[in-house]
């Protein structure tokens, strides 16, 4: 009788991108690509495509319970991450339902508030709720430059502005924090903030000339979560996860009227090449 492998779990608790580009399905693209089985719990169905979204409709917070309990009562899962939560309601219901069910589980969250144009996507009361109950159970939180603002209430146009940020918003109790720098001018817009509590890391990595980047920061996320269910040390993860998306980047996919998707399975383009 063989032993069957270890094969990593990690679960997605987003919402659905009917144009495929971001949300539960990049997840779990993602996590097909580290060779991590995915599992999610849905949160939301929007109507989407390459110009933008027409129709969203959240599901009840208990919906969203029950998916996360059926997993978590039946498959060990190593490694979580939260993209579009959407009300207060869900984020409570989640934020409760992970500090009663999955305190050995790697907790990444990705703070879906502000889209990298800078547009608000949830209430201040959603945010609040966040900031309150789901960003302090998390061991990595990885806010974009406007939701970075918006956390630390700092303003942010320099590398020292990111910084700052950065160490204000572990104050609120993430194990570590990412401050991403896509929505950055200049120089900046390849370069991440790191900061655990000790340590400072500026990351830098190519900016990719393509105007095909829907589901960069779901697909960071899903990447860092995937390589700690694998694991990777944190900063590892997150260093490992930038390399994923900067070459899925490469081979984004110029589908759709407007802003493509990134390129997942890049060895497969390549191999067709």
């Amino acid at each position: 009788m063989t032993t069957a492998p270890f094969w990593p779990v990690a679960l997605t608790i987003a919402g659905s991108d009917s144009g495929g580009g971001a949300g539960i399905q990049a997840d779990l693209r993602t996590f097909a690509f580290h060779r991590v089985h995915g599992t999610s719990a849905l949160t939301c169905v929007t109507a989407q495509n390459t110009l933008g979204v027409s129709r969203v409709d959240s599901l009840p917070p208990e919906a969203v319970v029950a998916q996360m309990e059926a997993v978590f009562s039946d498959i060990p899962v190593q490694g979580i991450k939260t993209g579009m939560l959407l009300n207060q309601s869900i984020i409570q219901a989640v934020a409760e339902a992970l500090r009663v069910g999955s305190r050995a589980i790697s907790l990444v969250v990705d703070p879906v508030m502000v889209s990298r144009a800078g547009a608000q996507l949830i209430d201040d009361t959603a945010i609040a709720t966040l900031i309150r109950t789901l960003i302090p159970q998390a061991d990595i939180v990885t806010p974009n430059r406007y939701e970075a603002e918006l956390l630390s209430g700092l303003p942010i146009t320099t590398l020292a502005d990111m910084e700052a940020a950065a160490r204000k918003i572990h104050a609120l109790g993430p194990r570590a924090v990412l401050v991403k720098g896509g929505g950055m001018a200049g120089s900046l817009k390849g370069t991440d903030v790191w900061f655990d509590g000790s340590n400072v890391q500026v990351l830098v990595t190519e900016q990719v000339d393509t105007p095909h980047t829907h589901g960069t920061g779901c697909t960071l996320s899903a990447a860092i979560s995937a390589n700690l269910a694998l694991g990777h040390p944190p900063l590892e993860a997150v260093n490992q996860a930038k390399a994923y998306v900067t070459t899925a980047l490469h081979h984004a996919l110029a589908i759709g009227q407007g802003q493509g998707p990134v390129g997942h399975f890049f060895p497969i383009l390549e191999l067709e090449a």
